[in-house]
């Protein structure tokens, strides 16, 4: 079953504070999408942009900080 991709236009993008500070390791999120934490390359806004369920995104992160 293939699901619809969100609507990204309104995204408000935020760049990780774990991103490497010389600029070229970054990447950002948008959390103002509901249900969806889109991520992307902020070297290349408007190139691919991985989508996630907001619940596999908190799961990630609860991991990856353990």
């Amino acid at each position: 079953m293939h699901t619809p991709r969100p609507n990204l236009s309104a995204a408000k993008w935020r760049k990780s504070s774990y991103s490497n500070a010389t600029g070229g390791e970054c990447v950002e999120v948008a959390d103002n999408i509901p249900n969806t934490v889109p991520v992307r390359d902020s070297k290349d806004p408007h190139g691919p942009t991985l989508v996630f369920p907001t619940t596999a995104w908190t799961r990630f992160i609860t991991s990856v900080r353990d």
